[in-house]
């Protein structure tokens, strides 16, 4: 008798993983085994992440580690987070490594716990030489994405969501994308996996947390079932259009920008619109503007500076970046 249907649909998306990064492992001449390390919370997604990866692990021949983040945003947190790292060991998981951080503010409460999250895990890969970090997010938190993305207006990049492969080297890996959240759960059900249900996943405080538990089911009784499914088909054609659109303004800066860094406004102007915006953020962000920080209408600034010229004076962006026009050329400084 097979495993139960939820476990073999984790563990399976875990082996093909798996079987690319041996792929790539090897495409670099590695003699040694691949190590792979799963980030885990000790929510069922990351445990159920954490099991099928113990357990397809040793088959291939890669060894597996997992490591925590205790974010001390919470009473107790160091002794949830002590208490993650042993289920990961008893899953015979190693090496495991626990790592405090400290949150900052900017950005927000939720992006400055990303933030040194991702810091942290970035660390703990380089020092053990982790070959690739697995992370736990499901089609729902995909869908998630995407309708945060649409309410931010921020363009087709933002209603892509999150790749499949991220972060230097392709990194970062979500083998679960293409898995609903109560498979994750019912997974770790089935095989007695104790799981911690974060606070912070159900305070209506948080944006995410408001739409997970009010704006989805919303859409759903209004739209009927199927609304995570679309929104995650969504994703993946947004990202297939705006991987062409950004290759595309990749050879079209190259065209436009000259050995000092200006760009050409009339080259710019001949550019289509989705194009030329993603030039010009390409650009801002060179000059030192935070992403993160740049939204849709900072850049719809800088286009009127080509498309609606009428001697505008210089503007002002996030991280102290200044675009001018001056002659034919659009100066990007910070500073």
């Amino acid at each position: 008798m097979g495993p139960h249907p939820a476990v073999a649909a984790i563990r399976l998306a875990v082996r093909r993983v798996l079987h690319d990064v041996l792929t790539h492992h090897s495409a670099h001449d590695r003699p040694d085994a691949p190590l792979v390390l799963v980030a885990c919370s000790g929510g069922a997604d990351s445990m159920a992440l954490a099991s099928a990866l113990a357990f397809e692990a040793p088959k291939l021949g890669v060894r597996a580690g997992g490591v925590t983040i205790d974010h001390g945003l919470q009473e107790g947190s160091d002794l949830r987070a002590a208490e993650v790292a042993l289920r990961l060991r008893a899953l015979a998981l190693d090496p495991v490594d626990l790592v405090h951080v400290e949150v900052g503010r900017a950005g927000g409460p939720e992006a400055a716990a990303r933030d040194a999250r991702y810091a942290a895990l970035d660390a703990t890969a380089e020092r053990r030489g982790a070959t690739a970090v697995l992370l736990g997010h499901t089609r729902d938190d995909q869908a998630e994405t995407v309708l945060l993305g649409l309410a931010r207006g921020s363009g087709i990049r933002s209603l892509s969501g999150m790749a499949a492969t991220t972060g230097t080297g392709g990194r970062y890996r979500r083998p679960f994308l293409d898995v609903d959240r109560q498979t994750a759960r019912t997974a770790c059900l089935v095989q007695a996996l104790p799981v911690w249900d974060d606070p912070h996943n159900t305070d209506p405080a948080y944006t995410r947390s408001r739409l997970r538990h009010e704006g989805l089911p919303a859409l759903e009784k209004c739209l009927g079932k199927g609304v995570v499914e679309a929104l995650a088909r969504t994703a993946q054609l947004s990202r297939d259009d705006a991987d062409a659109l950004d290759a595309w303004a990749a050879e079209a800066a190259a065209a436009v920008c000259d050995e000092a860094g200006t760009l050409d406004v009339a080259g710019l102007f001949a550019l289509p619109p989705a194009v030329r915006r993603r030039v010009l953020r390409r650009a801002v962000i060179a000059a030192g503007s935070p992403a993160g920080s740049l939204f849709a209408r900072h850049i719809e600034e800088v286009d009127r500076l080509i498309t609606a010229w009428r001697g505008q004076g210089a503007l002002n962006l996030p991280g102290r970046v200044g675009v001018r026009r001056q002659g034919g050329r659009l100066v990007i400084r910070q500073g």
